[in-house]
Formats: C-alpha cells, sequence, structure tokens
C-alpha cells in the first residue's frame, strides 16, 4: 500500500510531535483511497492522556469529534499515527499488540534525532508481524 502526504501535513505532524515533547504525540489520518493508494486529506491531531514518553492512549471524546468530522467530510480513516520521542521509526512490541485493525495504515514519526526526523506508515498483520508501506510526502 501507498501512502500519499501532503508536506504540509508531515510539517504539521513533526511540529506538533515536538510541541508536545518529551511524550509521545498521536492522532488519526483521513482521506480516500484510491487505485491502491491511501490518499491523507486530513490530519488530526489528538491528546495523548497517558501524557507519556513511552505509550499513548487518544482521547476518546476527540476521537470521536474526528470520526464524526470524517463523516461530516465524507472522507474515510485511514489509520492512525503517533510519535516516539527516543526511539527508530518502527512498531514497538505495545504498537504492535495495540494495533486492532490489519485494514489501518500506523505512521510512526521518530524524533530520536530531533534535527532529522523521520516518518515511516506501517501495516501491522498481527502481533508479531509488520510491514513498511510506501510513504510518498507531496508538495
Amino acid at each position: 500500500m501507498e501512502i500519499i502526504l501532503k508536506d504540509s501535513d508531515y510539517q504539521a505532524i513533526i511540529a506538533y510531535a515536538k510541541k508536545n515533547l518529551p511524550n509521545e504525540a498521536c492522532g488519526l489520518i483521513a482521506g480516500k483511497e484510491e487505485n491502491g493508494k491511501r490518499i491523507v486529506e486530513k490530519v488530526y491531531f489528538l491528546t495523548n492522556t497517558d501524557a507519556s514518553n513511552e505509550h499513548f492512549t487518544m482521547d476518546p471524546k476527540e476521537q470521536l469529534q474526528s470520526i464524526m468530522d470524517m463523516r461530516k467530510n465524507g472522507i474515510e480513516m485511514l489509520g492512525n499515527w503517533h510519535s516516539h520521542p527516543e526511539s527508530p521509526s518502527r512498531p514497538s512490541q505495545e504498537d504492535q499488540r495495540l494495533a486492532y485493525d490489519p485494514n489501518m495504515s500506523y505512521m510512526i514519526l521518530s524524533l530520536m534525532e530531533i534535527d532529522n526526523p523521520v516518518l515511516n506508515s506501517f501495516h501491522i498483520v498481527d502481533r508479531s508481524s509488520y510491514s513498511k508501506e510506501d510513504l510518498t510526502i507531496v508538495s
């Protein structure tokens, strides 16, 4: 699966994640799926109610508001994103354990090197396997 993300959304994710340091930041991605590509049309920025640098829980009220907004705008949830302030851009064991929907894309932003953030997207099949998705950032 290829994920298409606008550079402005990519920059907004980085800014939000940096603003939330030292904690993980999180949110949802929504858009349309066309010709085997997921085109992200909107990024949602949610509160990590855990306020932790090692895990996150999205605010349920904000999740519901985001889903209502998606429905209103005729777009669908494509997945979620979160940051790893101190670890690489790959699913942790906890990320794999909590990935309940194999149809979603899971984007992870590493801020290990603060001046060189790394964003990847993953397809998490089950608790023991995942694969990297092609992520294209467009202007």
